[in-house]
């Protein structure tokens, strides 16, 4: 849910909410908007594409050859539909979030929602365990909360990584890479994927290039003009040991944000491996 403001004051807040601060800052600046009702990432539900793919790929069941469930991890999660979503198709599932404010709306909608409709689970599946977890991403401090390892078997990233600035996504790759399981997956949907770079965010521009650039080499810092485009042409080859992009394509459907003003759907969905 957002406040009363227009698309383009929205924008405007976001951009000037973090314009000019140290990344530093920012955790206490994303808890400010959830305090002010100003999210506009929040579609209530989680994203289609999501629900889909994990109905759809065999890679994704929930569990391990030795029947024990997998975990999995939403970082940025907000008010924790994915999370609900993941554990009721039986993940031990993993809400992190910087901001209390954002995390306390997610036990709210655990308390309303969790088993229910769409978070209810389906054919046999056995519930797994929800845990929310306020820290920050890039420091190990939350892991200690983690059971059973500091590895995940699934991560999705939606509105996570569009939300850091440019100069945070060596770190963010490399976060990745360090917290997939060896044979884990990493789903991600890839928004906005037709913003241009210069408008500035958040939520950044993210196309496919620059998944694919940041995750295959992971930790490395790119090449980046000043207007925020990847200089795709200056990259050097992919890490040796860099995340590999398995699957790529256009969902079936997805939240109202990524299609344009045609119907046509803009978003797309990745899915990555070691």
């Amino acid at each position: 849910m957002t406040s009363n403001l227009s698309l383009s004051e929205t924008r405007a807040r976001l951009k000037a909410q973090f314009e000019g601060h140290d990344t530093a800052q920012h955790g206490e600046r994303w808890d400010q908007l959830w305090k002010d009702k100003v999210t506009p990432w929040d579609n209530e539900s989680p994203n289609p594409a999501l629900i889909d793919i994990l109905n759809e790929r065999e890679d994704l069941v929930s569990k391990k050859a030795d029947g024990s469930r997998k975990k999995a991890l939403v970082a940025g999660c907000g008010k924790g539909y994915d999370v609900l979503l993941l554990s009721a198709m039986g993940y031990d599932a993993y809400g992190l979030d910087v901001s209390e404010t954002g995390l306390q709306g997610a036990k709210d909608t655990e308390k309303e929602k969790d088993g229910k409709g769409l978070y209810e689970p389906k054919d046999g599946i056995e519930k797994g365990k929800i845990t929310w977890i306020v820290g920050d991403f890039f420091k190990d401090d939350f892991l200690t909360t983690v059971e059973g390892g500091e590895n995940f078997d699934l991560i999705y990233d939606y509105t996570f990584g569009c939300a850091l600035p440019p100069v945070l996504r060596p770190a963010w790759s490399k976060r990745y890479h360090e917290l997939l399981s060896p044979e884990g997956r990493l789903i991600c949907l890839e928004f906005p994927s037709t913003k241009s770079p210069s408008i500035g965010g958040p939520p950044w521009a993210m196309p496919p290039r620059i998944y694919e650039g940041h995750l295959s080499r992971p930790g490395e810092v790119l090449p980046y003009t000043e207007t925020c485009e990847l200089e795709v042409e200056k990259l050097g080859p992919p890490h040796q040991n860099g995340l590999q992009r398995i699957v790529h394509f256009h969902p079936k459907r997805t939240n109202r944000g990524g299609y344009d003003t045609d119907g046509k759907i803009n978003d797309w969905v990745s899915v990555w491996s070691h």
